[in-house]
């Protein structure tokens, strides 16, 4: 297609479907590829080695990725590229609309999820019938191939493609295991309001002959590939986490829908200390009301549980959420929930190292590995609240020398295009000035009441989210 980049392959030697082979995982990249874990979080960026590595996710010729479509000319290509691309907007359109004419939430979800996996398998029929070897297009899944959408303040997936195709048999068997999966998710999952996790998944395939999975890595990646294809989000397919959510805990009122029945709850009023949990699904979520000035998303449990402590949320009406780390799709998707429809400002409060600035920028630009979505889950307008390392020199705080891979990865972070501002360059260039770096339980230091007595209010004014 005019403008776009495809990424081909034409070795014809992948003629052997990987897990039929005595060893699954021989000929999967994903083994050596440290951004391919069993967390099912999609926490790509906490690891150094996965967000700033110069190669992609994994190899794309492992998947039988192919460049060529048909044996046509590049002008019929591109017009039946073309032709298929204006047909796929077209049935996004109709399924968006066929959502939103439910009053129940959650049933409008599940027939958007079904009538989207129900197209990607049509889709194939449809080549098939008019003579087009089955194949889809996607993305190539790379830090090179980001983009800034100028429109929605997010980095996403640029014009470099990668194509899947049953050119090779390799591609086919693929393309078996992507209609597989679809009709698990239609018939299992959203017929019988079920769900699985990513781990779970990977051993029901276990039964499915030619289309069972290698590795956990390789149906991790359907389930990617799947949320790329059809523009939903896992979560629509009742994909769940292995783990617990985090939390908020602050002044909004909220209408959950469980199989009990909707209940509403107070965020402040109906729960303990913990907080309310977040769970994996929040587009069920309603916001029934809220008295919120501010969230603050914050790294760390215990500097979550000062702030509760001490009465930041009431004395500042602020929703507290504990990211547990990096943090969570859940948590992502809801802090730009709050943020977009109810207008709330957010700032994020880590620790000061290279690797709690990616947790910053997960939240508020998106993941490499999940660009695809970073327009429904990153939060452009969040604000780096702290800890700065201009804060360490300034309040004396209590450090760590940084290690050879905390330099590495601040290096790596100068020439991450999230990180390109005038702000970040000076932060990270005085912190690799100053070899520190310090934990945000480090202003205990100063008294148990600083960070909310002081610290916190001047940052915020600085930030023109509390007013002076």
């Amino acid at each position: 297609m005019a403008g776009k980049k495809r990424l081909t392959d034409n070795d014809a030697s992948f003629n052997e479907d990987p897990s039929l082979t005595e060893d699954s995982s021989a000929d999967d990249p994903s083994d050596d590829d440290p951004s391919f874990t069993d967390d099912p979080s999609d926490d790509d960026l906490y690891f150094e080695d996965d967000l700033y590595s110069d190669g992609d996710f994994y190899e794309e010729d492992s998947d039988g990725l192919s460049g060529a479509v048909s044996g046509g000319s590049d002008d019929a290509e591109d017009l039946i590229e073309d032709r298929e691309s204006e047909d796929a907007e077209r049935k996004l359109e109709e399924a968006e609309k066929e959502r939103d004419s439910y009053a129940d939430k959650k049933k409008g979800n599940d027939v958007f999820a079904e009538r989207r996996l129900r197209d990607v398998v049509l889709r194939f029929y449809d080549q098939f019938d008019t003579g087009v070897v089955p194949h889809v297009v996607m993305p190539s899944r790379t830090k090179r191939n980001l983009a800034y959408n100028n429109k929605s303040d997010v980095w996403v997936y640029g014009d470099v493609e990668s194509e899947r195709s049953a050119k090779t048999v390799k591609g086919a068997y693929q393309l078996l295991k992507t209609t597989y999966v679809s009709e698990f998710l239609i018939n299992e999952h959203l017929k019988n309001n079920r769900g699985s996790t990513l781990r779970e998944l990977y051993y029901i395939t276990e039964g499915w002959g030619y289309a069972k999975f290698g590795a956990q890595s390789e149906s991790d990646r359907m389930i990617e590939d799947l949320e790329i294809i059809t523009s939903t989000q896992r979560e629509y397919f009742h994909i769940r986490p292995e783990e617990d959510g985090a939390t908020i805990h602050g002044p909004i009122r909220i209408r959950e829908q469980t199989k009990r029945g909707p209940r509403v709850i107070h965020c402040q009023e109906d729960i303990g200390e913990g907080g309310y949990q977040i769970p994996f699904n929040v587009e069920n979520l309603e916001f029934v009301d809220h008295d919120a000035q501010m969230i603050i998303a914050i790294e760390t449990g215990g500097m979550y549980a000062r702030l509760i402590e001490n009465g930041f949320d009431e004395e500042y009406n602020a929703i507290l959420v504990h990211l547990k780390g990096q943090p969570a799709r859940a948590t992502r998707r809801l802090i730009r929930r709050m943020n977009t429809e109810l207008g709330i400002p957010v700032a994020v409060f880590t620790d000061g190292d290279p690797w709690s600035y990616r947790i910053y920028s997960s939240v508020a630009y998106g993941s490499i590995k999940s660009a695809h979505l970073s327009e429904y889950m990153a939060t452009p307008e969040a604000r780096f609240l702290g800890l700065q390392p201009s804060d360490i020199v300034e309040y004396e705080l209590a450090t760590d020398k940084l290690t050879d891979k905390d330099i590495q990865a601040l290096r790596s972070e100068l020439t991450d295009p999230r990180f390109d501002t005038p702000y970040w360059k000076e932060q990270i260039n005085l912190q690799l000035e100053i070899g520190k770096k310090a934990e945000q339980q480090a202003f205990a230091g100063k008294g148990l009441d600083f960070v909310t007595d002081a610290y916190l209010p001047t940052r915020l004014a600085d930030l023109g989210i509390l007013k002076r």
